[in-house]
Order: C-alpha cells, then structure tokens, then sequence
C-alpha cells in the first residue's frame, strides 16, 4: 500500500480487481480546499485511458509489476512463446496479450515483457525494427523519394506506407509505435 503522494510515472495502481498504468500526474494544491492528485491512467490489460483525481493522502493499492528481457521464440498455433534471457524458462503469451506488437516481431528478437504475479500483462518492442520487404509493387522511372507513397507488406505480414523508389527485397526501418516507414537500411 501507499498513499496517492507516492504516485509517479509508471506506476502501476490495483483499482476494482484491474491494473492501471499511470501515463501523467498532477499534484495540485488549491488556494482553498485540500491537495490532491490528479492522474491521466491506461488500463493496462484493455489500453482504455482515463482521467482520475485522488484526496491528498488517501491510500492506494500498488501492483508489482515485472519487466524482464524475453526473447521471442516462435508462435504455437494462437499463442507466442518467449524465452527468458536470465533463467532460459519458457513462457507462453496469449495473442490477445501481444496484440499489434506482432507485426513487428521476428523468430529470435529481443523484447520487453511485463507480468503480474506471473500473468504476462504486454510487450514492449525496441521503437524500431529493420525488416524486409517482401511484396510490393514495382517502382516506376521517375518515382523520387520525395513523391508519393505505395502499401509494402513486410516480412512479418504487416503493410505499411513505404516511397515509391523502394523495391522487393529491400530492408526498411520501422517505427514500432506508430507503424511508420524510418528509412532504408544498407547492410
């Protein structure tokens, strides 16, 4: 337990049974009146985001969160399996959990889990990743990297938005968090 003054970035609260992440705070202190907090919080099994104000003082329910190394093996049918870094345990993720983080993942990559009392709660990716394009239509004599976009569909299955100029084949930095086309990668 702590009180609402401990509130800080990250935090991770236990309110009605579901676990909420703090994303911002606030502690105001009014010219009359008592202090309090006032929090912008996402849930962190949903991802729905609310605003709640806490009393200065009250006491709120932290939960303990752990974010270790995995190591992404392979999908077993609906399921992710995941490695630990540290004690090489395996662990399997429902696709639920991993949500759109999948369309950036390859066999071998390095990614962040969070787990609650040991229920994985989500993945965090690097914020990019380099794949391959594997279709897209060809480029056209004239097509500048200034110029419009066309879809590509990634090596994992994902379409994103790339430069006309680029071609089949070609490796791609993408951003993890918004899906954006980051540049080309020369190996």
């Amino acid at each position: 337990m702590a009180t609402s003054n401990d509130i800080k970035n990250g935090t991770v609260l236990r309110i009605d049974g579901n676990l909420w992440s703090v994303i911002e705070f606030q502690h105001v202190k009014p010219g009359k009146g008592g202090a309090f907090v006032r929090t912008k919080m996402k849930n962190v099994l949903s991802g729905k985001v609310v605003d709640k104000t806490f009393n200065a003082g009250i006491k709120v329910e932290t939960a303990n969160v752990d974010r270790r190394d995995f190591q992404y093996l392979y999908m077993d049918g609906e399921d992710f399996v995941f490695m630990d870094n540290d004690t090489y345990d395996q662990v399997t993720v429902p696709a639920a959990t991993v949500g759109d983080a999948k369309d950036y993942m390859l066999e071998g990559m390095s990614v962040m889990l969070a787990s609650n009392d040991g229920t994985p709660l989500y993945i965090e990716l690097p914020t990019s990743v380099v794949l391959e394009i594997t279709y897209t239509e060809p480029g056209l004599q004239g097509d500048r990297s200034t110029g419009g976009t066309k879809p590509a569909t990634l090596e994992t299955g994902a379409e994103i938005q790339v430069p006309l100029f680029l071609e089949q084949g070609v490796k791609v930095k993408v951003d993890t968090r918004t899906g954006d086309y980051l540049g080309r990668v020369t190996d």
